[in-house]
């Protein structure tokens, strides 16, 4: 587990006085997120290797309000088997051991997701979201009882929300703060801190934001809670990308990367493998440093691995929803 939070005093001062300085290149930018998109993908069998390779990285995630036990059960299992055995064994992958990467849930589905798990015999992290999500407009006080609560119902991950307020009117110490006792009451949980990029106003405010939630100690930095207007986007992905360059160039420290809300399709997902490729290294390509949310996204990959393995599209009925 990292710890590697800019401890208070000069240097978190000094960081947050560069921070104050900083400006994001916004044409630059957009062209090189049009590079990214504009790039062909893996075919074949390379296509298929990629898609195997994302299944591991997918946090699979149900956050609805008609959330009850039977479909997170489900939500689980289909955690611990994303991909049917029968196409795996026609790829000689069966005993590889895929599963994705976890499952995410609402504070008070966690118990269901550790039982479902645990029965399911697999080892699978839970994470939840917390801190009054997807808006993060109550108080800081039940934002961390929710984070102290979902640890103690067993989630191993908490995606916390940040008051998108503090960087809209550049209180950057203040956010500094708030994450820091965000870090405190997940304990040994990681800490994955979700910006709502598409709330912020500018890629500018991208960057000082994800600066500021690494400093405090996130082991992740995540694009979005999937519930804004826009979500996860190149160049807001680009932009966090680089701070998070920039933060191991200065500390030393790896952090990980979250895109999330939008992300659908399986060519979707080869683009965001390949920019983070591109952008920090083979290093970063492991659930470790690495997840993408969705709900969606694996169906539409195990839909392109059948396309594979039988020559032909399936129905409805064969790839039962997750």
């Amino acid at each position: 587990m990292r710890r590697h939070a800019v401890r208070s005093g000069n240097t978190s001062q000094q960081y947050l006085s560069w921070i104050a300085k900083v400006q994001v290149n916004q044409p630059a930018v957009l062209r090189r997120a049009g590079q990214i998109q504009a790039r062909r993908t893996v075919k074949k069998e390379w296509e298929v290797a990629w898609l195997l390779k994302a299944v591991t990285f997918i946090d699979l995630t149900t956050l609805s309000g008609d959330d009850t036990f039977s479909n997170v059960q489900r939500l689980c299992y289909k955690a611990k088997y994303p991909i049917r055995e029968d196409l795996l064994k026609a790829l000689d992958m069966h005993d590889k051991g895929i599963t994705t990467a976890a499952v995410c849930v609402y504070p008070a589905r966690v118990c269901d997701a550790v039982k479902a798990l645990k029965a399911a015999g697999c080892n699978i992290p839970v994470a939840s979201v917390a801190t009054g999500f997807p808006a993060g407009q109550t108080h800081l006080q039940p934002r961390l009882e929710e984070i102290r609560l979902a640890v103690e119902d067993g989630a191993t991950e908490i995606d916390v929300v940040i008051n998108r307020t503090l960087v809209l009117t550049g209180q950057w110490k203040a956010l500094y703060d708030e994450i820091r006792q965000f870090r405190k009451a997940c304990g040994e949980a990681h800490l994955k801190t979700i910006l709502a990029t598409g709330e912020l106003g500018s890629l500018t405010n991208i960057y000082k934001a994800s600066m500021i939630a690494m400093m405090a100690g996130s082991d992740f930095i995540k694009t979005s809670t999937g519930k804004e207007a826009v979500n996860a986007t190149f160049p807001v992905a680009i932009v966090m990308l680089r701070a998070i360059r920039d933060f191991f160039w200065k500390t030393g420290n790896k952090i990980g990367f979250k895109p999330a809300g939008g992300i659908r399709s399986a060519k979707d997902a080869l683009v965001w493998l390949s920019l983070i490729k591109e952008e920090l290294g083979d290093e970063w390509l492991k659930p470790e440093l690495f997840r993408i949310g969705a709900s969606t996204l694996l169906l539409d990959i195990e839909k392109q691995i059948f396309h594979h393995g039988t020559g032909r599209h399936a129905t409805y009925h064969e790839l039962p929803m997750s």
